[in-house]
């Protein structure tokens, strides 16, 4: 696993919520639907124009809410990262488990802009704002998370150690197995 991330950035305020992220009424829908209203709410058209490989970063207290299982839907976007000045602390565990990574960066909304190219080396905490030249260092993601994303989650990774049936190894990496309907 690469621990650099490079892509475009889309940025989003502070207190985003996971009923904002994934709307009750896309709860309902497979994965590939639901993924479509992803930020319906607060950013309207978002879907259409995020592209593989793109970076949210948003302010503090991102994902508070009712723990909705919005990390599928990111993977499904194929969201590269999650970056944010603070995540709500049940908010990072879903997207680490679910393999996307989530790193903090203080002042990420006042460094990076929508449509900016960042790069954030989570192993070194190390980012690069490549529109502006803005960089700094954060706190790097410690060595088990690196490991979890290394394995594509930790459903993955108990079927690496032997906990999960390894025939499922490839599904769960895929992420083919999101709550759908609702948790």
């Amino acid at each position: 696993m690469t621990t650099s991330i490079k892509g475009r950035v889309w940025v989003f305020g502070d207190s985003l919520n996971t009923d904002a992220m994934y709307p009750a009424f896309a709860m309902k829908m497979d994965i590939s639907e639901a993924a479509r209203h992803v930020f319906y709410e607060v950013r309207p058209g978002w879907t259409d124009q995020v592209r593989p490989g793109d970076i949210v970063v948003a302010g503090r207290n991102f994902g508070v809410g009712s723990s909705r299982p919005v990390a599928a839907l990111f993977r499904h976007l194929k969201v590269a990262a999650l970056v944010a000045e603070e995540f709500n602390s049940l908010f990072l565990r879903n997207a680490i488990n679910a393999g996307l990574p989530a790193l903090t960066v203080p002042g990420a909304t006042r460094i990076f802009s929508d449509g900016d190219t960042g790069r954030f080396d989570i192993a070194t905490g190390d980012y690069v704002n490549e529109t502006t030249a803005e960089s700094g260092a954060t706190a790097p993601l410690p060595p088990l998370v690196l490991e979890i994303l290394a394995s594509g989650g930790v459903l993955p990774r108990l079927a690496e150690q032997g906990y999960l049936p390894i025939e499922l190894l490839d599904v769960l990496r895929s992420g083919a197995l999101p709550v759908e309907g609702g948790a």
